[in-house]
């Protein structure tokens, strides 16, 4: 009985340290855990759940010193009881979820090592029955050391726990056992290998044969019987394989641009996977940081499970210059404990993770061949002009007064604005907007992408749009600047039309329509050799032919006709 005791004594305190410090090295990641038993649909304990990270950080801390205690057998009873009570209740939460299959993973030693629900649940039974040993055979638990030697082990174990604690939460875990740690490549995380076993399926065949029901249970194949098949139940009795990385993604507007991004060289990517607890004072720092990053030559964007809504609100606030894209919370709390937290990539390769109260540590050398320099000044008084250019555009678009109130006060517009003449006011801004985009193309000409970023680029042809008295004289600018990469050429070719029908002459890309209440109806202006208008169209990079393109404009019951000049000047 005495080897019995010491056995397990060593195996349960050691098993408790390793569980205790695999989980004290990351207890975010526990809290998430702890949030998932807390969830209403398993434990429904909601109330506790703003207290998980404080819950986690208790519970390994005693982890931790408990196996330390067993091993030293320092407070002998008090040690075994909390073992004992410890193992109970870890044993019915492990049993509870594995039979009522409702957390997947228990998290008992985070993702260092992953156990299914049944594996936990065993893991906890040979646990139990130990620490039973231990208490049938406590007397054989003898201490080591001096009472005051074990006492000092004990608090220094405490003490240090606590800094390990400290040193996570404000930085990182010391090693990392996730998918995403550093040099780790994402692309080859979510491939699936030639070779990999597939799931299996047990198909359970309901026939009637000669009046009487049969069941006959198989792996795919329709069995050979002779009768009338009644149904078929198919359960999975075996998962196949599941790479390391499979709800990796980034969205913006229904476009997936995963692929498009894990392909780029020199990529910084800014992790908030929920800005409604995001740390705020972490966008100082990765203001800084990302700054220098475009200037460097390095593309940034940014991650989030929140509304678009949300980042580009969270972007306005902290003059961020650079845009959200859309990935799975989940996964993005996997990839970064931080809230926010920095990768920088290189084709999918994880090449710096960090917290962002180590933003000023992310190393960014000049990206040979980079991007000029943006002029984020510029930017943000761009930025700044976007939204007067569309302050009362959004409110004549209202159908009724209510509707245009209700988006007022919304917008932060007193009643007289917006019960006001919204036209003649929208008309002053575009005045305003305009005379400062002019001022720019006289002195330096076109502000593209290289000079504000692909996002801002085309706020100075939206004024230019707006002031329709000065698009001939800055066309070919905007021509000069979609030659150059600087904006898109179906933006010039959108200004050409325009500029085209405005002088009453035939279009060149079919771009313009017009819509009329009486017999003129709705129609694309005139087009120049129509016949191969599609044809340009795919040169200055349009998706679609003049025949979708007009179904956009006018709806889906629209055919187009090609009309003359001479047709509409005689309508």
């Amino acid at each position: 009985m005495k080897i019995l005791v010491g056995i397990s004594r060593i195996i349960v305190g050691v098993l408790f340290i390793i569980s205790g410090l695999i989980k004290l090295n990351d207890p975010v990641g526990f809290s998430f855990k702890l949030k998932d038993y807390f969830a209403p649909e398993v434990l429904n304990l909601g109330f506790l759940v703003p207290y998980a990270l404080l819950i986690a950080i208790f519970l390994v801390i005693i982890e931790v010193l408990l196996g330390v205690a067993l091993l030293l057998g320092y407070l002998k009873k008090l040690t075994l009881w909390s073992l004992l009570l410890m193992i109970v209740f870890f044993t019915f939460l492990t049993f509870y979820s594995a039979y009522f299959n409702k957390v997947t993973d228990c998290g008992c030693f985070g993702d260092a090592i992953k156990l299914t629900p049944w594996e936990s649940f065993s893991k906890d039974i040979v646990l139990l029955v130990l620490i039973l040993i231990l208490f049938i055979g406590r007397k054989y638990i003898q201490p080591f050391f001096t009472k005051g030697t074990r006492s000092i082990l004990i608090f220094a174990t405490f003490v240090a726990c606590l800094g390990i604690i400290y040193y996570v939460l404000l930085h990182l875990p010391i090693i990392d056992f996730r998918p995403y740690k550093i040099g780790a490549n994402i692309k080859e995380g979510m491939t699936i290998p030639e070779n990999a076993p597939g799931p299996i399926y047990e198909y359970k065949w309901k026939f009637n044969v000669n009046g009487e029901e049969k069941i006959i249970t198989t792996t795919g194949d329709y069995p050979k019987v002779d009768g009338e098949l009644i149904s078929t139940d198919t359960e999975m009795i075996q998962e196949g394989y599941t790479p390391p990385i499979h709800d990796f993604t980034m969205e913006r507007d229904g476009e997936d641009y995963t692929a498009q991004f894990l392909d780029e060289e020199n990529l910084v990517v800014i992790i908030a996977y929920s800005l409604g607890n995001t740390e705020k004072d972490g966008y100082i720092p990765i203001k800084e940081v990302t700054d220098k990053a475009l200037k460097n030559g390095y593309n940034v964007i940014g991650l989030s499970a929140s509304s678009q809504e949300m980042t580009e609100a969270l972007v306005e606030e902290y003059k961020l210059n650079f845009k959200f894209y859309f990935c799975d919370e989940t996964t993005l709390k996997t990839i970064v404990r931080s809230n926010p937290g920095i990768l920088e990539l290189d084709n999918g390769t994880i090449k710096q993770k960090l917290h962002w109260n180590d933003a000023l540590k992310l190393q960014l050398p000049v990206v040979e061949n980079a991007k000029p320099k943006l002029d984020f000044s510029l930017k943000q008084r761009l930025d700044s002009i976007v939204v007067l250019d569309q302050k009362y555009r959004l409110l004549m678009q209202a159908r009724s007064l209510e509707e245009r109130k209700k988006l007022g006060e919304k917008m932060g517009l007193t009643e007289a604005e917006y019960s006001g003449d919204l036209s003649q006011m929208q008309l002053v801004l575009d005045s305003v907007n305009m005379v400062f985009v002019e001022k720019y193309f006289i002195q330096k000409g076109y502000p593209g992408k290289s000079v504000v970023g692909e996002e801002s680029s085309l706020v100075a042809w939206n004024v230019l749009q707006h002031n329709p008295d000065k698009i001939p004289l800055y066309l070919p600018l905007v021509k000069r600047a979609a030659d150059a990469g600087e904006i898109p050429k179906t933006s010039a070719a959108m200004m050409e039309d325009r500029y085209l029908m405005m002088e009453g002459k035939p279009q060149i890309y079919g771009t313009q329509g017009m819509s009329y209440d009486d017999a003129r109806g709705s129609f694309i202006w005139p087009i120049e050799n129509p016949e191969t208008v599609n044809e340009r169209r795919k040169e200055a990079g349009f998706d679609e032919t003049i025949e979708v393109y007009s179904k956009i404009l006018f709806g889906d019951d629209f055919v187009y006709k090609p009309r003359t000049m001479e047709q509409i000047n005689q309508q």
